[in-house]
Order: structure tokens, then C-alpha cells, then sequence
């Protein structure tokens, strides 16, 4: 039998089996555990339900942790108590928030980025959620980008300091530095990743890591998989959409799979967390991202 042969015997004993032949030939054996967690940002989905329901939703998709941008800073009290006991019913986790007004590239804002950080710890300590994204700010009109550069390791390195050995819900308190790309935001200071990571290798503190996101980084640079190869120990989270239009993993050019495999390879063990504008139903959709990234990331 010449090997034509035999791989037409082999693709008719897969399609006999219902296996789609592609599925079938690239599925390693004995697949272990994806090492990371999968995450959704809040902001993403269900826009016009109720927090309460918004969550239940994330919950059907099979999800167990969410992301937020400071939602709860316009909750009535009575939607806080609502989403608290909410997300404590359906076992999720706030696994971290954003949405402070300040950020560290600008000198003359060190004073009032350190009292957002000191104002969100309380909030964080109630909804036992263990990090905070912190931004860049926006460039500084005739400060050079060096200057800048040094203001987001110093901000840094003043900011990780409110935090130093602080725990929240058993986990440390981390801060997570992140990259904006110029399209979506022409005025954003930190577009680039591989900026991003030399802030946050200077810095050089655990509780500070780069909230890695692809979908931004792809439009600003590119070369995803070569800067995650070499920062790995420096990524503290990664974002999922793709491009262009920011919809589900595997609609526009970013080729996730082999994302998902890299990560498992490099030993990730931190979140990944969807942060894409879904087209059709959201639940399906979520959910589909969610079991996508778990095949692609067992290994």
C-alpha cells in the first residue's frame, strides 16, 4: 500500500467515525489541563440587563471569573449589595478591575494616581478582587518619551509600594500595567508591548506585571507570539478579541490557536480573559471562546 493509499484508508476510518480529519491528525494524546484560567470582561456583554442578570449570563457560558472597569462606581447601593451576593451565589470571582482616572506617565499626576490606588484598595478589599489595571495616561505635548518613559517606572515603583505584601481573597495584590493601540487611542502614551515590558522589568517588583493584549498589540506592532516567548515571566494577564473589529477569536486575523498552544507550552498559569464584542449570541459565543481556549491550551 503506497501512502496515497494509506491515507485514503485512514480519512475514510476517521470520517466513519465522525471525526473531522483535520481534528483527528493535530489532537496530541494523552492532553493534560490547560495551566490558566479563563476570565470575561464585563464590559463586553449583556450591555442592557441588569448586573444581577449580567452575571448570570457570564455564569451559563460557563465562566467562573469576571473582569470590570469600575462598573460599580455607578451602582446604587443597592445594585453593589445585589452583585455582591450575586456573584457569591453563583461561585465567581472579580478577578480584577480598572477605570482610575490617572495614570503613570505623567509626572505632575503621581500624587493623584497614588490616591486613586489608595481610594479602589478598600473597594477591591469588599468585592475580594486582587488587581488593578493601571494605564499609562496619555503622551505629554513637548515632554520627551523618555521622560515619560521613566515617569511610568518611577509611578510604578510608587504605586506597587501601597501594595507591597498586601493580599486580597488569599492572593497577592498585583498591578498590571497596559497598552492602548494609537488607533483606538491616538493620544495613548504606552502603545507598545515591548515598552510596556521594560517598564515593567525595571520596575522589577512581583506585584507588577504587563496586562498583555493581543488584539491591541496587533494593530500597534504585531509579532504576538516572539514578545510573549520572551516576557512570559513578566505577562500577569493576557487579552483576547480579535482584528480587526474587536469579535470572538478566529472572526478576523489573529491566528488564537496557536496562541493558546504557545501559552500552555510556556507554562502560563495565570487568565486569560475574553475582552470581545460578540456578533450573534453572546452566550453561545462566550461560550465557544471559552472551550476554544481550553482545547488549544491542553497539552
Amino acid at each position: 500500500m503506497n501512502r496515497r493509499e494509506f491515507s485514503k484508508v485512514v480519512a475514510g476510518a476517521i470520517g466513519a467515525a465522525g471525526i473531522p480529519a483535520a481534528e483527528a491528525t493535530s489532537a496530541p494524546e494523552n492532553r493534560g489541563a490547560a495551566p490558566y484560567q479563563i476570565s470575561v470582561m464585563l464590559w463586553t456583554v449583556f450591555k442592557n440587563l441588569p448586573v444581577a442578570q449580567r452575571l448570570e449570563k457570564i455564569a451559563e457560558a460557563g465562566y467562573s471569573n469576571v473582569e470590570l472597569i469600575g462598573e460599580y462606581k455607578k451602582w446604587s447601593e443597592a445594585e453593589f449589595r445585589e452583585a455582591k451576593a450575586k456573584r457569591k451565589d453563583l461561585k465567581l470571582q472579580f478577578d480584577i478591575t480598572a477605570g482610575l482616572k490617572h495614570g503613570v506617565a505623567t509626572p505632575a499626576d503621581r500624587d493623584a494616581l497614588l490616591a486613586d490606588i489608595r481610594n479602589e484598595l478598600p473597594i477591591m478589599e469588599e468585592i475580594e478582587c486582587p488587581a488593578l489595571i493601571i494605564m499609562s495616561g496619555n503622551v505629554v505635548p513637548g515632554m520627551p518619551r523618555e521622560q515619560q518613559h521613566e515617569s511610568c517606572i518611577e509611578g510604578l515603583k510608587r504605586a506597587v509600594a501601597l501594595v507591597e505584601g498586601k493580599q486580597i481573597n488569599g492572593q497577592p495584590v498585583r498591578l498590571l500595567l497596559e497598552n492602548i493601540d494609537p488607533e483606538e487611542n491616538p493620544k495613548y502614551y504606552l502603545t507598545s508591548v515591548a515598552e510596556g515590558f521594560e517598564v515593567v522589568r525595571a520596575v522589577n517588583h512581583p506585584q507588577v506585571r504587563l496586562l498583555y493584549d493581543f488584539f491591541h498589540e496587533q494593530i500597534s506592532e504585531g509579532n504576538l507570539i516572539e514578545k510573549l516567548e520572551k516576557n512570559i515571566e513578566y505577562t500577569g494577564l493576557v487579552h483576547i478579541a480579535d482584528v480587526p473589529g474587536r469579535h470572538a477569536p478566529g472572526t478576523g486575523e489573529i491566528h488564537y490557536e496557536n496562541i493558546y498552544r504557545k501559552l500552555a507550552q510556556l507554562k502560563y498559569d495565570r487568565m486569560v480573559a475574553m475582552e470581545f464584542m460578540p456578533l450573534g449570541d453572546e452566550v453561545t459565543e462566550l461560550r465557544t471562546a471559552r472551550e476554544q481556549a481550553l482545547r488549544f491550551g491542553s497539552i
